[in-house]
């Protein structure tokens, strides 16, 4: 397993893990530490998958507006 993200508590770490799940990306939590931080690990053949997945889900450009 390689580092995909890093996430700053707990409930980011969760949000981050929850869009991989939805895009069919096997994940796993571990705390950082020398930070007070969470790592995202993800199988190193997924890596660039997840890594994809992580910045459109996380995209303000990708949310549908109200019309």
């Amino acid at each position: 397993m390689v580092h995909a993200a890093v996430a700053s508590d707990t409930n980011e770490a969760e949000e981050i893990q929850e869009i991989l799940r939805k895009a069919g990306i096997e994940s796993e939590l571990e705390p950082e530490v020398e930070a007070d931080a969470i790592a995202v690990l993800v199988p190193e053949s997924a890596l660039e998958a997840a890594k994809d997945a992580i910045e459109s889900g996380t995209d303000p450009d990708d949310l549908v507006a109200e019309p």
